[in-house]
């Protein structure tokens, strides 16, 4: 079977893969763009998970300044090499993890940062909320758990959508940038800042 030129380009376009990874995705797929696309993350993944154990001891720390400086991010996202670490390809990453983070307001990296304690809270109004809403008590157990599942997509910010791409979360996003890159990738950390963040504002009386 031979792959049209057009198709190799187009999937090359949405994936960022090699011509060779390309090609060899539509023929193992029957030239079918969709199934190619899900085979080329498939393997992303598999590789992401040979690199998972490896040290990630060099990186950046990139800042972000969002609406005429109301919201700052700083986030430090680290890789294997200086080398890496100094690559568009990296930065442009970092970047957009960055934005991400503006945009989206997660409160954690990802679901195994969530302290125990929060989690149990949230549980208990979820389970609150259900019983409220009339729910029977025998499926509210049911309900509180795939609303956590929802509660974790929001807060932590390896499971929430891509703000470029909302048919992939930034987990996958950051897979499929290990295996282009070819090394082990690890957001580490983030702090968000937003302008009158927990101040209490006074209210105009309009009365006076």
């Amino acid at each position: 079977m031979s792959v049209p030129a057009n198709l190799v380009k187009e999937l090359r376009e949405r994936t960022g893969a090699g011509m060779m990874d390309c090609k060899k995705a539509l023929l193992e797929t029957g030239g079918d763009l969709e199934k190619a696309v899900d085979y080329l993350r498939e393997k992303g993944l598999a590789m992401a998970a040979k690199k998972a154990g490896r040290i990630t001891a060099e990186g950046v720390v990139e800042s972000y300044i969002h609406g005429g400086g109301r919201i700052g991010v700083l986030v430090e996202v680290n890789c294997e090499t200086d080398f890496v670490a100094k690559t568009d390809e990296f930065r442009a990453f970092v970047k957009d993890i960055a934005m991400q983070i503006a945009a989206s307001k997660p409160e954690y990296v990802k679901r195994e940062d969530v302290p125990q304690e929060v989690i149990e809270k949230e549980k208990e109004i979820l389970r609150a909320q259900a019983l409220n809403e009339g729910k029977p008590e025998k499926i509210v157990d049911k309900m509180v758990e795939g609303r956590i599942e929802k509660f974790f997509k929001e807060v932590c910010l390896l499971e929430q959508p891509f703000i470029k791409d909302p048919d992939i979360t930034v987990q996958q996003l950051l897979t499929e940038k290990i295996a282009r890159i070819g090394e082990n990738i690890n957001i580490r950390r983030f702090t968000r800042y937003e302008l009158g963040e927990g101040i209490d504002k006074k209210k105009a009386d309009l009365a006076l």
